[in-house]
Parts: C-alpha cells; structure tokens; sequence
C-alpha cells in the first residue's frame, strides 16, 4: 500500500476510523525539509504495509486539518490510534526516529 493522501473529504474513513496506528506527515511542496522526508515516509509504508497506515496532509490545501492538528512548522508527523492523538514529531525525522514514536503507542 502506498502512502495516502489524507483530504478533509476522507479524513473521517482513513484516519478517525483505522483499526490500525496512522502516522500524518503534514508537508508543503515548496518545503525542503519536506521532501527529504517523503522517501523516509514511502519506505516505511512499504516496511510497514499491514501494520501501521501512513498518511499525506498538504497544510497548502487541507488548512482546516493543520489548524485542528496545530501545525505551526513542517514537517510535523502526528501519530494517531483509533482515531486519537497519540503523539507528535515537528522537523526531519529518521526512520528511527518514526519507528519509535510507532513503538510508543504500541506499547500502550
């Protein structure tokens, strides 16, 4: 499965009602940073297909998501499981880095 992209239209359906932990990766396509994180983003949703769903949220396009979210820097990563807050990353982050926050909520 490749990474989705999460509009106001089907955030309800892919992101609120997944039985699976969901990563948003709320980007720009004129961010730097941003661009460096989507290949990251894309293999991990390969790695990860089955376990964990990721997502793409244009802050240009989906303003209300940002807003609701608080995204006030990108890239920022949100890491939601059924359907709740569960934890947030602002900035470049490794594959490392993203296993962890996924590892977190597993755990809880």
């Amino acid at each position: 499965m490749a990474v989705i992209t999460i509009t106001k239209d089907n955030f309800e359906n892919e992101v609120l009602g997944a039985k699976l932990p969901v990563v948003l990766d709320f980007w720009a396509e004129w961010c730097a940073p941003c661009k460096m994180q989507s290949p990251v983003i894309e293999a991990l949703a390969e790695e990860l297909e089955g376990k964990v769903i990721f997502g793409k949220v244009n802050v240009d396009e989906e303003a209300a998501l940002a807003l609701k979210y608080q995204i006030m820097s990108i890239p920022t990563l949100v890491v939601m499981k059924y359907g709740l807050f569960q934890n947030r990353a602002v900035g470049l982050q490794t594959r490392e880095e993203i296993i962890d926050m996924i590892e977190q909520i597993k755990e809880d």
